[in-house]
């Protein structure tokens, strides 16, 4: 110490900033950043690894087997603390932060915080060119830190010790916007990470911080009202915005108050119990009948927290032309689409300044009646659809089989494939918030490596609760090693594979547009002379976790039994049908490029079939 200020490395002051950054949630002051995950190289052992041991209490440091999913695995910590925390990553220089793009691109696309805390090049450039350094000869500052730029929300290279002293700050504001949220990235020079400077005391000085709530304006609110006071046919989508804001109870109570339907997106399913009366179901391409049936009839629609994604519209058929739209979202950006009608604020301050001008209103009955009888339609849809033995083993089944043994508390893992689809048309919501289906990047390997990380969050507030995750053969393929670290980190998970012998939701699209399998299922490969699948269970079992086959849904509800009860990581194996097992209904339009021309008849008929519903599209109002 020197008077007002402390000397330090680059890395020890990042580190030690972040230590000192905190939030409250619910009454109780924590760290706003959870720890981190780390694979060390040259690039950041030496100096941030240095300063990262002398917090390791506070900061917790979980080791990654693959950097591309310690990234998913961070996303999944955020979202299961709704944006309110975060974890870092950090990596060495080349390849280990090439691995981390598309985490960061996933939490890009589903605007979630993360800290990327990365190697770079020597800044001096004397020992150019080292170890994983890529060499541009017009352009010598260029590199692969820079790709970043496309997939971050806030992106900086520190070239002088001082400038953390900005830009920290300004990461950490952008992680915790509720309308700019999403990853920041920091490369770090790994001389730059050990030069010294004397930083002033108090930039180290503990900090409290908290979410912006953001006030909407008074006309847009009062312009929005005036509307929705006409409606005849009024519908709210519900999107994950909500739960971000932690507006689910100004949300029920708004619908509660007005009488109106609540139709769901993917990232919004779980605002409403599966019994409300007022939950009309899933809305989109992978919906339910009943939540399209009254999107495509109702004429005003209050989008809340919802940034309006094709798989929510139907490519913007899901919703008549004239129908009009109020969009309340913290981000400008969101608001305005479509024309829509914006209010610009928190939704849970927009919900409750609605419905100060909204009194008096009251839905018509017999339009929220038809969507209640919709409802009970549907739902008497996906009963039938996951009984166990009404056709070959199905992912619905296996959806089933798990909803009615889980503790409502639980929380569910999906990401990519078929499985989406199928987890948002049957999951029945048994609690708020306990469904993570990634369907903004809709990456696969996300699903075991974002249950760990969800697990990691679960554990510090309801370790009583179960992380379940859905996995498919092909996403278990290709990112499966955090079975491991969950067993090493005794963070358990119960992960289900249900293998359909490749990437079969593919394959389905395939054979929809007119096309012959090929390539998607692995007997239909040609370059495969004979084809045979993985043994999943050796494999799991292999990385610790207890692991077993379930020969159908009768097994399978004995396994996850046992899996309940047991407090290690495990795994279930179940083979699915790629061709029976899947949900028919709930399905609107989507827009998927078909070729225009061709000498294939099935093709061009299934190109013109699909065109002939783009009548029905919005375009642009």
């Amino acid at each position: 110490m020197a008077g007002d200020t402390v000397r330090l490395t680059t890395a020890q002051a990042i580190i030690r900033y972040l230590n000192a950054q905190f939030i409250e949630i619910d009454g109780t002051r924590q760290r706003v950043c959870g720890g981190g995950f780390g694979i060390f190289g040259h690039g950041n052992v030496t100096c941030l690894g240095e300063a990262l041991y002398d917090h390791r209490e506070t900061l917790p440091l979980y080791r990654g087997q693959n950097e591309q999913s310690m990234g998913f695995a961070a996303a999944a910590y955020a979202k299961y603390h709704l944006r309110r925390r975060f974890m870092f990553c950090t990596a060495s220089a080349g390849p280990g932060t090439a691995n981390l793009l598309t985490a960061s691109a996933l939490a890009h696309a589903n605007r979630l915080p993360m800290l990327m805390l990365c190697g770079d090049a020597f800044l001096t450039r004397l020992p150019d060119p080292v170890l994983q350094q890529l060499e541009h000869y017009g352009n010598p500052a260029l590199g692969v830190n820079d790709a970043f730029q496309a997939v971050t929300r806030y992106w900086d290279r520190i070239t002088h010790p001082a400038q953390i002293i900005q830009s920290l700050p300004a990461a950490l504001a952008t992680m915790l916007d509720p309308a700019d949220c999403g990853p920041a990235f920091l490369g770090l020079p790994q001389d730059v990470q050990g030069w010294t400077f004397d930083y002033p005391v108090e930039f180290f000085e503990e900090k409290t911080h908290r979410i912006r709530r953001i006030t909407p304006d008074a006309r847009e609110v009062a312009d929005a009202a005036a509307l929705l006071r006409d409606a005849e046919r009024p519908v709210i989508i519900a999107g994950g915005g909500v739960q971000y804001s932690d507006a689910v109870a100004e949300l029920t109570a708004f619908a509660e108050d007005h009488n109106i339907p609540v139709i769901e997106t993917i990232a919004g399913r779980a605002n409403l119990l599966n019994d409300h009366a007022l939950n009309i179901g899933p809305v989109g391409v992978t919906g339910s009948d009943s939540a399209n049936a009254v999107a495509e009839q109702a004429d005003v629609i209050l989008s809340v927290g919802c940034r309006l994604q094709d798989f929510t519209t139907g490519s913007w058929t899901a919703f008549a032309k004239e129908a009009q739209f109020i969009s309340l979202n913290a981000a400008r950006h969101d608001a305005g689409k479509h024309r829509a009608l914006p209010i610009v604020g928190d939704a849970k301050l927009g919900l409750e300044a609605l419905a100060a001008e909204m009194t008096h209103y009251r839905c018509p009955a017999q339009w929220t009646a038809y969507a209640q009888e919709e409802r009970r339609n549907w739902m008497a849809y996906v009963a039938e659809n996951v009984r166990p033995g009404n056709r070959p083993n199905s992912y619905a089944q296996a959806i089933g089989v798990v909803n009615a043994l889980c503790d409502p508390r639980d929380r569910v893992v999906a990401a990519a494939g078929g499985l989406p689809a199928e987890v948002t048309a049957n999951w029945r919501t048994l609690d708020v918030g306990t469904v993570d289906v990634e369907f903004g990047f809709s990456c696969m390997g996300y699903e075991i490596a974002g249950g760990w990380g969800a697990r990691i969050a679960q554990a510090e507030v309801e370790p009583e609760a179960d992380t379940i995750v859905f996995a498919g053969d092909g996403s278990y393929l290709l990112m499966n090693s955090d079975i491991y670290s969950s067993v090493l980190t005794r963070k358990k998970m119960i992960v289900l594979v249900l293998d359909n012998g490749g990437f079969a939701v593919i394959n389905k699209l395939q054979n929809n547009t007119g096309n012959e399998s090929f390539n998607n299922l692995i007997a239909d490969t040609p370059t495969v002379p004979e084809a045979f699948g993985v043994d999943f269970v050796a494999h799991a079992a292999s990385m610790g976790a207890d692991a077993v086959y379930a020969e159908n849904a009768d097994a399978l509800a004995e396994a996850f039994k046992a899996a309940k009860a047991s407090d290690k990581t495990s795994v279930i194996v179940m083979n699915v049908d790629a061709y029976e097992g899947w949900t028919t209904e709930g399905h609107t339009w989507w827009e998927v490029g078909t070729p225009h021309i061709t000498d294939n008849p099935k093709v061009r008929a299934a190109h013109e079939e699909i065109e002939s519903a783009r009548a029905r599209q919005r375009k642009g109002v």
